[in-house]
């Protein structure tokens, strides 16, 4: 299932893994890292920075950084960023971040999770809709790749 408005996207995938196992995947720094394409130099902790290098290929020369809202184990995580940091060179510190929000529930065959990443409508007109383009896409692949790490496929 998959939602989107220009302020918001949504998606959600059925894990056939237990809630435990998915917020494992979610917030150990090395499995977060497997599955999302980071290299994460801290962990998740509410109110803290979690930060680290982008390891997906081609955006290498990226850093990952998310200041973590709430943390309820298994249960919720939520963090904001800046979205689609792909200039290097630019500081995207004055603008608004978006508000991820990963949600987990359980169900007949495992865990429901779903992702809400919302505030692109805050954005700096120059970049919203690229923004919002390179993440929709983004989210949707990356269900896929915690999918696959949470089966061990």
């Amino acid at each position: 299932m998959a939602t989107t408005s220009t302020d918001r996207i949504e998606k959600q995938v059925l894990l056939r893994a237990p809630r435990a196992r998915v917020w494992r995947a979610l917030v150990d720094p090395r499995e977060f890292g497997s599955w999302f394409g980071v290299k994460l130099e801290t962990g998740f902790a509410p109110g803290s920075v979690t930060r680290g290098r982008i390891t997906y290929p081609g955006y290498e020369h990226l850093v990952f950084e998310a200041t973590v809202e709430r943390m309820e184990p298994e249960r919720l995580l939520s963090w904001r960023w800046h979205p689609a940091p792909v200039d290097a060179g630019a500081d995207y510190s004055k603008e608004p971040s978006t508000l991820v929000t990963f949600t987990l529930e359980e169900a007949p065959e495992g865990t429901r999770l779903t992702v809400v990443e919302s505030g692109f409508d805050e954005l700096p007109l120059a970049r919203r809709a690229e923004a919002f383009r390179m993440n929709e896409g983004g989210w949707a692949e990356q269900m896929k790749n915690i999918a696959c790490h949470v089966s061990g496929a």
